[in-house]
């Protein structure tokens, strides 16, 4: 094992793609000479050439359609969009059409494309660049999302979506960018639609995603010590997300409490919840709670205040062990 930092298992995986497969090709602004706007591109450049790593004019929507096109004639393109607030600018080109080629076309087209995109708050960077908008592409059918968390996650993560014929989204914390961690110096995948148990626990499921996962883990870490044992589960796929591990470790606890930086409202928390009552209400002991930013754009000067974190979480879990139906 080795430690390395989230962004540089991000550069890790890519070089590792490409030279495994020369489909494989890195696009976006900046992705080039510069490095990415956050380094993860940095060296890919001089060791690829501009054919496949390709620096691109500030045209979101241009980028998007070039990559639909390149992806029906076989190659694999990673696709860098600088932050996931600028998704909104290329809705069409995601949404309208790489989502739903395969599925038009009879599967007579694959369409395996990474999208990769910073996501979340913490940096102060305002409203228009904190965003979490992953539940907007987890409702489209034809999208896979995926949220990794630790740097051994994205790394494999981002090398299985590469190996996808399907399009998947991956939704990188800029927080986490700094984070290290440990990683296998040999090869792995980390599968697509599996969540991972980062805690095992008895009394209470906590099930979060991305940077809630770090901030689910200090509070179950507190809570130990008034004796409540929290089983802490890294959701990791939010589409398709994992029934499967989340309703066995329900059937285990009773207890649910789903933790997410995206707005408390519409969020995939709610699909989970709605999952749960609706498959298995009858494991559930008391009513599930849901943890998420209030709703309302992400202030700059406030950003500490609106962000949820383990202080939230811990009252959601004492909230559901005092309640019971």
């Amino acid at each position: 094992m080795k430690e390395i930092r989230y962004i540089w298992a991000i550069n890790e995986a890519i070089r590792e793609e490409m030279e495994r497969d020369e489909n494989v090709f890195l696009i976006g602004e900046d992705v080039g000479a510069p490095g990415g706007s956050f380094g993860a591109s940095r060296g890919l450049y001089d060791l690829f050439g501009p054919e496949r790593v390709v620096d691109t004019p500030i045209s979101e929507a241009a980028i998007t359609g070039l990559v639909a096109g390149a992806a029906a004639c076989g190659l694999r393109p990673i696709l860098e969009i600088m932050f996931m607030d600028f998704m909104t600018v290329c809705m069409d080109g995601i949404v309208n059409q790489i989502a739903k080629m395969r599925y038009m076309f009879g599967s007579q087209y694959h369409v395996p494309i990474v999208i990769r995109t910073p996501s979340g708050a913490g940096l102060n960077a305002g409203p228009q660049h904190s965003q979490s908008l992953e539940a907007w592409f987890a409702h489209v059918p034809g999208l896979k999302v995926v949220m990794p968390g630790t740097p051994y996650d994205v790394k494999g993560l981002i090398k299985a979506a590469v190996r996808d014929d399907n399009p998947v989204i991956v939704v990188e914390h800029k927080a986490l960018h700094a984070l290290k961690g440990p990683i296998p110096e040999e090869e792995y995948l980390v599968p697509i639609g599996k969540a991972d148990v980062k805690k095992e626990g008895t009394d209470v499921t906590v099930v979060a995603v991305s940077k809630m996962v770090h901030e689910s883990l200090k509070s179950a870490e507190a809570l130990a010590q008034e004796g409540i044992h929290v089983e802490v589960i890294d959701l990791l796929t939010i589409s398709p997300w994992d029934r499967e591990t989340i309703f066995n470790s329900v059937g285990k606890t009773h207890r649910l409490v789903i933790a997410h930086e995206a707005v408390k409202s519409f969020g995939i928390g709610a699909e989970i919840s709605a999952a749960v009552s609706e498959e298995i209400m009858d494991e559930l002991d008391a009513p599930i709670m849901r943890v998420g930013a209030p709703y309302v754009p992400v202030p700059f000067s406030l950003e500490k205040a609106y962000l949820p974190g383990a202080e939230e979480i811990i009252v959601a879990v004492k909230k559901t062990l005092e309640r019971t139906f």
